[in-house]
């Protein structure tokens, strides 16, 4: 076992091997930029060494600044996490000509599956489903058109040197393939440093299944079940779930026993995941195999008890394999949520700035349900522009399905986070979705469910009531709370008010109070329900945890005002609770109109300009392209959204802009 390893990675990963590392005993080395000087992996970490600008081209990406930092460390091996170099293989063998391990495979297998195209032909060799496709490398869009015409459409291309989404484009025409190429070698230049790319013949309605694999350096392989990861946004998976409600035990040995005959093919040594586009009959073809530990590892860990990153170490140290297949078993289920800072009302554009507040929900395990929080952030971290926008990773354990569905759930009405604009609301909306809860998914999922984007959850008339009754409990609790101030009245000398109007989700909800509701209260609606509150809530509480009808719930709230910002499974609503006459008089107030923005181009979010397709008196069709903006390591195509002519261009490439910065104007 090793004494001290680096960790060549930042942010939830790095924390995440440092935690396992913490807990055998081995001292770690963290490295930063200079825009992580104060992040937490850095603190956490025994010993840090600084590497560069913020800019990961010119530090994390910089093998040779790695390589020293871990020699003048002392540090005995390296963990690369994911991203950045853990899928180079020139950073193995930079490490090996150091005499410092590496803790993932070896070279040879790395490069012969890290090169998507090189990785279809090696699978096919060794009887792997593949997807017909054309693995040759493209030289222009020329080429791309011809290649994409044969296959036939839709088709996918896809850098050979990707991950994460990046370097990828679904083309359903010609024209979508010139663009898509074109995006798709600059995203990968920009990237991975290989503007390669190929194009495979894209499976309609395709599901995303993953196999874990775990091999050691004796020629031990094991498949630890699978993972299902169809829920995506722009290829980026959002969230994942393990086992998955697709497969039944035939297909997942077939998959498994199909990956780890890849994994001996090339002489794997270390975790590693194969992944599958399946179809709904469960027909399944290799996509790729990401020779590295994958973002969503936490739900395979959460169903099969095991450690990928200790094993990923012992297997390092030349340790063998502790299991055998026939040890493996799955139990549970687990369910992962990626938390990003992105704004879902704004087209999932990416948010920057400091964490002013950070609370997830507690770690804990608890009635055969866990939750766990993988994150490489706290309250006060600043979310960067240079970096990918995962704040954490949200992972709930439980006999079954639908029981983790619900851990979700709550956990996620739990997760308080302020300062930057995330995806929670439209995590908890997913989770409430009823495709989702049924388990029938696909990768177009989000497409097929949010065409418009997404715009919140509208409550029904229930729900709507059920939270006014809330909004009504916290006014009262704030009245008798002002009544305790010096000078004021004393406790009880007002009575609570017993008719209230609450102004929420655009209708008025009419409230009588009523007796006999213990600590809580009791509220009557119009039309006769009765709904009984109770909550140990105080004014100031960002939680409203308690029972409504006497079902635990759990509700952020906010001040807003005169009124109530609350959030729950992804609904968000202003709730204003007043007296009927004070709401007659609300009604008649003028409404603030929101300023025209119809003849500007506003950037949706803080990033980069990268180039302006249009000149200033030039007459652009609806849909066409007028800028490119990269935002979090993405390529943002901004269209027109009608025929227009432009004004004037008030940016040029090369400027960072913030949110809702002009860039172009109109006529």
């Amino acid at each position: 076992m090793f004494g001290k390893i680096l960790i060549a990675n930042r942010g939830e990963i790095a924390c995440r091997v440092i935690r396992t590392a913490r807990r055998l005993g081995i001292r770690t080395v963290a490295v930063y930029s200079e825009a992580d000087r104060d992040a937490l992996h850095v603190e956490m970490a025994d010993e840090a060494v600084a590497i560069g600008p913020a800019a990961a081209s010119q530090s994390y990406l910089v093998i040779e600044r790695i390589v020293e930092a871990a020699r003048l460390s002392g540090a005995e091996a390296v963990h690369p996490g994911y991203g950045f170099l853990s899928e180079r293989p020139a950073f193995p063998e930079a490490l090996a000509a150091a005499g410092i391990a590496f803790i993932g495979p070896n070279a040879r297998a790395m490069a012969a599956m890290g090169d998507k195209i090189e990785s279809k032909r090696v699978a096919a060799a060794a009887g792997v489903s593949t997807v017909p496709g054309h693995l040759g490398v493209i030289a222009d869009d020329a080429e791309a058109v011809r290649i994409a015409r044969d296959i036939g459409f839709p088709v996918m291309i896809k850098a050979s040197a990707g991950g994460g989404g990046k370097g990828m484009r679904i083309a359903a025409d010609e024209a979508a393939v010139r663009e898509g190429f074109r995006a798709a070698t600059s995203e990968a230049r920009s990237s991975f440093g290989d503007d390669r790319v190929f194009i495979e013949k894209f499976i309609t309605e395709p599901r995303h299944v993953e196999i874990q694999l775990l091999a050691d350096k004796h020629g031990n392989v094991v498949y630890l079940g699978e993972r299902e990861c169809s829920i995506q946004r722009r290829n980026q998976k959002v969230i994942e779930e393990a086992p998955s409600p697709l497969l039944d035990e035939a297909t997942r040995r077939a998959m498994g026993e199909q990956a780890a005959a890849l994994a001996r093919a090339v002489g794997y040594d270390s975790v590693g995941t194969v992944e599958f586009v399946a179809g709904q009959d469960r027909s399944f073809f290799f996509l790729e195999m990401n020779t590295r530990l994958q973002v969503e590892h936490p739900v395979t860990e959460l169903v099969t008890g095991l450690d990928l990153v200790e094993e990923m170490i012992r297997v390092a140290a030349g340790e063998p394999l502790r299991m055998t297949q026939e040890d493996v078993r799955l139990d549970g289920w687990a369910i992962e949520s990626r938390i990003y800072a992105e704004d879902p009302y704004r087209e999932f554009m990416p948010s920057i700035g400091r964490l002013t507040r950070y609370r997830p929900p507690a770690e804990a395990t608890k009635g055969g349900v866990t939750i766990r929080n993988d994150t490489g952030v706290v309250e006060g971290s600043e979310i960067s522009i240079h970096y990918d926008p995962m704040i954490a990773k949200l992972v709930t354990h439980a006999p079954t399905r639908q029981a983790a569905i619900d851990a979700m759930s709550d956990a996620l009405d739990a997760f308080e986070l302020d300062g930057i604009r995330d995806n929670v609301p439209f995590l908890a909306a997913l989770m409430a979705h009823p495709r989702w809860q049924a388990g029938d998914l696909s990768t177009a999922f989000i497409a097929d469910e949010f065409p418009g984007g997404f715009t919140g959850v509208v409550p029904d008339p229930e729900v709507l009531e059920e939270l006014a009754s809330v909004a009504a409990s916290m006014e009262i609790a704030a009245a008798a709370r002002l009544a305790t101030l010096p000078g004021r009245l004393r406790p009880g000398a007002v009575a609570p008010r017993r008719d209230w109007i609450v102004r929420i989700g655009g209708t008025d909800v009419a409230l009588t109070l009523g007796e006999g509701a213990g600590t809580g209260q009791a509220f009557t609606t119009k039309t006769g329900r009765d709904i009984v509150v109770n909550a140990a809530w105080a004014p100031g509480d960002r939680l409203w945890s308690g029972r409504v009808d006497g079902r635990a719930t759990t509700i952020q709230v906010a001040r807003d005002g005169s009124g109530w910002r609350l959030a729950h499974r992804g609904i968000e609503v202003l709730a204003r609770a007043m007296s009927p006459r004070v709401a007659a008089l609300d009604a008649l107030m003028p409404e603030k109109r929101l300023a025209d923005t119809s003849k500007t181009l506003l950037c949706p979010m803080p990033g980069l300009v990268l180039s302006i397709a249009v000149t200033e008196g030039q007459a652009v069709k609806a849909g066409e392209t007028l800028a490119i903006v990269e935002a979090m390591k993405m390529e943002n195509i901004l269209r027109a959204e009608r025929d227009l002519v432009v004004a004037a261009i008030k940016v040029k490439p090369g400027d960072s802009l913030a949110v809702d910065a002009e860039i172009m104007r109109f006529a």
